[in-house]
Parts: C-alpha cells; sequence; structure tokens
C-alpha cells in the first residue's frame, strides 16, 4: 500500500475514532448523569438510550435495564416512567407505574439536573487537558492589533462598498481594546463581539471600537455591513501577525546579516510589518538593493542592513516558525468563555436588533461536521471545541421548555407550588407540541448546515485550484515572494 494512502487511512481513523469518542461521549455522560442520579435516588431505570428510534442493537443488564444504541444520534435518553413521560420520544414503557412508589420534588430536581452537571463535569475535565497541553490558535487571532485596514468589503448581495473601517478612519497599528464597551483580547473576541452585536443608529447597524492609538484612547464608531454568505457583521480589517524567526540557514546572507533564531521581524525599510503582504510588498520593493530590518530580540530592538538578491525567489536564509501559538488558560476560565459565549448567543437569538438567527445556529449534522474538521486540525482543537459543545448541551438541556430536562424541572416546580401534579394531558400535550416544534428547528438548521458543507467544499476546491504560494508563510523560508493569500479579516 502507497504511503500516502496508507497515511490518509489512518488519518481518517482517527479522526473517525476522535468523533465517536468525543461527540458520544457528550451524549453518553449527559445521559449518564441522569442514570446514576436515578439510581442514587431509588427511581426506577427501565432503559439506558444513546441515539432515539428503533435500536441497532440492545442488551439487557443484570440490573434489569434495557441497554441499547439507537439509529438517530440525535441524543439519547435514560427511560424513567415515574419521572416523565416522553413516550413519543423514547417508546411507551412497559411498567406498570400504578406499582412504583411515587418520587418526591427533590429527586425529580436532583435526576433532571444531573445530566448537565455530568456535562459540565465532563467539559471540567477535557479542560484540565487543555490546559496541560495548551491551546493552539494562529498568531492573527491572538493579536487586535489592526495590520490592514480594507478600503473595500463585499457585501452579502455581492457589492463592493466602502469598508466601515476605512470610513469610521480605523488605521494600521490602531489596537483595539473593546468592542461596545465589552473588553477583547483576542481577535477572536472582536470577530465574536462584532458578529453577535445589535445597536443601530439613525437606521443603520452601529458597533464602537475603543481604540489604543499611541498614547491616547479613542472611542470609534462604525457602521458594520452584513458580508459573506452567513450574511454577518463586518467592518473591514485584518489583524497583526508575528513574524519569529525559527532559524537561520548558516552561511546565509540572513547569517552574515546577524539575524538569529526568536527574533521578531517588525519593520522594513522603516515600514512596519504587520501582515504578510506588508512583509511581501516590502521585500518586493526592495530586490536588489541595500534594505534593512529591524527586529525585536529580546527587551529590545536591532536593525540589521544587508543588500537583498534580485531575484524574487531568492532565498536569503531564513525560516519562520509555526504561526501556531498555544496559550494555557485554566480549566475554570475555559468553563467560564464558554458559558459567556453561550449566553451571548442565546441573547442574539432572541434580541430583534440582532442579525444571528436560527440559520447560523449548527444542528447534529453541522455539529458532527465541525467534529471532523477539528479532529483533523489536532487533538487539542478536538477537545476545545468538545468543551464547547458540552458547555451548550448542559445549558441548552437547562432551557425550561417542554420535553428538555428544564422543561420537566419547570412542570415539576409547578406542580409543587400548586400542591398537586399538573394534568397529564396537559403535559403531554406540551411536549407533543413542542416536540415537533424542536424537531422543526433540528431540520431548519440542518437544511443551512448542509448549504454550509457543500458551499465549503467548493470553495476549498476553488481556493485549491487558485492557490499561491504565500510568502512568507511559517515553516518556510523567507523570500520576497508574489502577494500573498489574504489573511483573515472583518
Amino acid at each position: 500500500m502507497p504511503t500516502d494512502l496508507l497515511q490518509t487511512l489512518l488519518t481518517n481513523l482517527w479522526v473517525f475514532f476522535l468523533v465517536v469518542v468525543l461527540f458520544g461521549g457528550s451524549i453518553f455522560v449527559h445521559e449518564l448523569g441522569h442514570f446514576l442520579a436515578a439510581r442514587k435516588r431509588g427511581a426506577h431505570v427501565e432503559r439506558f438510550s444513546i441515539g432515539f428510534g428503533p435500536p441497532i442493537f440492545k442488551w439487557r443488564g443484570k440490573d434489569g435495564v434495557e441497554y441499547r444504541v439507537s439509529w438517530f444520534p440525535l441524543g439519547g435518553y435514560v427511560l424513567l416512567p415515574q419521572l416523565a413521560d416522553l413516550g413519543p420520544i423514547e417508546g411507551e414503557s412497559r411498567t406498570d407505574v400504578a406499582k412504583l412508589p411515587p418520587v418526591d420534588y427533590t429527586t425529580k430536581m436532583i435526576v433532571f439536573v444531573a445530566g448537565a452537571a455530568f456535562n459540565i463535569l465532563f467539559a471540567f475535565l477535557l479542560a484540565c487537558i487543555v490546559w496541560i497541553v495548551g491551546q493552539p490558535v494562529t498568531s492573527e487571532l491572538t493579536s487586535t492589533t489592526v495590520a490592514e485596514v480594507l478600503p473595500t468589503i463585499e457585501n452579502a448581495d455581492g457589492v463592493m462598498v466602502p469598508s466601515p473601517a476605512s470610513q469610521a478612519g480605523l488605521k494600521p497599528g490602531d489596537i483595539v481594546v473593546a468592542v461596545d464597551g465589552s473588553p477583547v483580547t483576542t481577535f477572536e473576541d472582536i470577530t465574536e463581539h462584532l458578529a453577535l452585536s445589535s445597536g443601530w443608529s439613525k437606521g443603520q447597524r452601529k458597533t464602537v471600537f475603543r481604540i489604543k492609538r499611541g498614547d491616547e484612547t479613542v472611542e470609534l464608531p462604525l457602521q458594520p455591513v452584513l458580508s459573506g454568505n452567513e450574511k454577518m457583521r463586518k467592518v473591514g480589517f485584518r489583524p497583526a501577525r508575528r513574524f519569529i524567526i525559527d532559524s537561520v540557514t548558516a552561511g546565509s546572507l540572513a547569517d552574515k546579516a546577524g539575524f538569529r533564531p526568536n527574533d521578531q521581524i517588525v519593520e522594513v525599510d522603516g515600514k512596519k510589518t504587520l501582515s504578510r503582504t506588508q512583509l511581501s510588498d516590502a521585500l518586493r520593493a526592495a530586490l536588489g538593493k541595500q534594505v534593512s530590518i529591524t527586529v525585536r530580540r529580546n527587551e529590545g530592538t536591532q536593525t540589521l542592513a544587508f543588500a537583498l538578491p534580485k531575484e524574487t525567489n531568492a532565498d536569503i536564509g531564513i525560516i519562520f516558525r509555526s504561526g501556531l501559538v498555544y496559550s494555557h488558560p485554566s480549566p475554570i476560565s475555559q468553563i467560564a468563555d464558554c458559558l459567556v459565549k453561550t449566553f451571548r448567543t442565546f441573547w442574539a437569538l432572541i434580541n430583534p436588533k440582532s442579525d444571528i438567527g436560527f440559520s447560523h445556529l449548527s444542528g447534529p449534522i453541522g455539529i458532527i461536521d465541525n467534529f471532523v474538521a477539528v479532529s483533523r486540525a489536532g487533538l487539542p482543537l478536538a477537545l476545545w471545541f468538545t468543551i464547547l459543545v458540552n458547555v451548550n448541551l448542559a445549558v441548552f438541556n437547562l432551557l425550561p421548555i417542554p420535553v428538555l430536562d428544564g422543561g420537566q424541572m419547570l412542570f415539576a416546580t409547578i406542580g409543587r407550588l400548586r400542591g398537586r401534579p399538573l394534568p397529564v394531558s396537559f403535559i403531554m400535550t406540551a411536549q407533543s407540541v413542542f416536540l415537533v416544534l424542536l424537531f422543526s428547528m433540528v431540520l431548519y438548521v440542518s437544511v443551512f448546515d448542509v448549504r454550509r458543507i457543500v458551499r465549503d467544499a467548493k470553495d476549498q476546491r476553488a481556493a485549491e485550484a487558485a492557490a499561491a504560494p504565500a510568502q512568507p508563510a511559517p515553516g518556510q523560508p523567507l523570500a520576497p515572494a508574489p502577494t500573498p493569500a489574504p489573511a483573515p479579516g472583518k
């Protein structure tokens, strides 16, 4: 078997394994929480199922519980006839509930909340691993410094319009410190706040960047435009990245000029190099001439000068470090960050001034596709995504909506306050209605998931066909080469 084919096969098997363990594990731990809490509190457990619908395979344990794996991996359930009747989802119970002792309110609340609690516990354990091994992110996404301000930006209709960043006066070198009053520390924070923002002024979308420009701090109002296939708010700028030298070839021009590993290139001929484009353009302009390159070394800076060759593909002997950097956030901060993201997204969904709708959400198809994508990118990123999914799952299940755990807790609480349980007919009707609504929503977002997957596949093929070498790329030699591919921009 050819080496490339074997490597591809092993990679796909590893990705499949991660998806099964991490996605399936997220569902399993949720149901395990219900199961263990019910057994601990003495409630009767009839069935433990991963997935819905007819079983792929099943068996009955010595404890009398039927364990099964079902065909539709949209979640799972523990059949608890004393606590809730969810026959349309879980199948009819064969247990005569009248012969079982009633369960008290405390037991119901503990059992219903246990699923979400186990998701948070699972997320915390994974966060401990990420804390140790590190959370990878590209160097552009760790910066809030503006590298380039785009003069124009394509709106959702495909029309090029003046970029809000250029119109508002945003400048390269500006450092964004807050968006709409909320502090930001990474480009991802800026993207998230911008996408979920809901500001309007005089009939136009509005967001306010607080920027640090030199020694002064400025409030800069911008009017975002909806851009891209997902119609997200964007303003048109790209973040800065760090160009750190990984190695210098012995005897090369760079070696003779005095470049050393860990030097960070910050200027070429007095011009800041905050992006690949700026660095490549500056090098091309100096072909065949004496060039001065300023590097940050230790706590200071140093300017190194040498003559560049005339050839555009000449290697001067510099290899850049990978564009990935690793952070080690504490488990608590990881969970807290995911909670903030989740609640912020929920608020954007219900806020009529927001541009976020259900079409922007991911259903089971989109989540699995994302699991595949992040698993291909490496275990640390897959773990981070699993943490986010588990926190989302915990919060979503505690919403006071019938058929969800929070809905059952709501019914139990109302029954306790009124002194008697709610009528079974009312509960069944409410659950049936919301069951239809829930599956309709899943179907709706799944349509957009499929569209995104197909569109992304087409875009990737087009990008691969039109791709040109981007210089200087991480891990590649520094050379005054053609204009690189664009960096992330918002």
